[in-house]
């Protein structure tokens, strides 16, 4: 049962779709109003990563045990961002491991091919956000030797957007 990591294919799209549907669901679960949850988010997500597989300053990887994909990670090398005072860095937007191969690995690996990848693409640093709820996300990032920078605050208008 061992784990491999190599660039996720157009023939991964079914299972990039089902994952990324999973994690938009439990960011939606943490706070409804925050983060979105369109009807078709499995196809949606599936669009989205087929569309990044396709484009340079992307990296999709997935976590492959026994020819089963069970988990990805998704990030994008950014530009320098004024408005976030940013440089041009690695933008790790996201990581899903199956809950049955949770613990074997996976999550680490993947997240550690993505750092190696932008330092490849000559990144140097690498920039995540974690919904405050996501502890569990927090505590791995942490031993992995990220540190917390920033936190995001919401709040909504008085306004409705249909």
């Amino acid at each position: 049962m061992t784990i491999t990591v190599r660039p996720a294919r157009s023939s991964d799209a079914e299972a990039l779709g089902r994952m990324g549907a999973a994690l938009v669901r439990q960011h939606h679960d943490f706070d409804r109003e925050r983060f979105m949850l369109p009807e078709d988010v499995e196809d949606g997500y599936r669009w989205w990563l087929g569309k990044e597989l396709k484009a340079k300053e992307a990296v999709v990887l997935v976590a492959e045990r026994d020819g089963e994909v069970v988990g990805y990670v998704y990030g994008r090398v950014e530009a320098r961002d004024w408005a976030t005072l940013r440089d041009r860095c690695g933008g790790f937007h996201d990581i899903w491991v199956d809950e049955k191969a949770r613990g074997s690995g996976a999550g680490r690996m993947l997240a550690e091919a993505l750092v190696r990848r932008f330092a490849e693409l000559g990144v140097p640093r690498v920039i995540l956000m974690s919904a405050t709820k996501n502890e569990g996300a927090q505590r791995f990032f942490a031993k992995l030797g990220w540190r917390p920078t920033m936190v995001e605050m919401t709040r909504e208008t008085s306004g409705s957007e249909s």
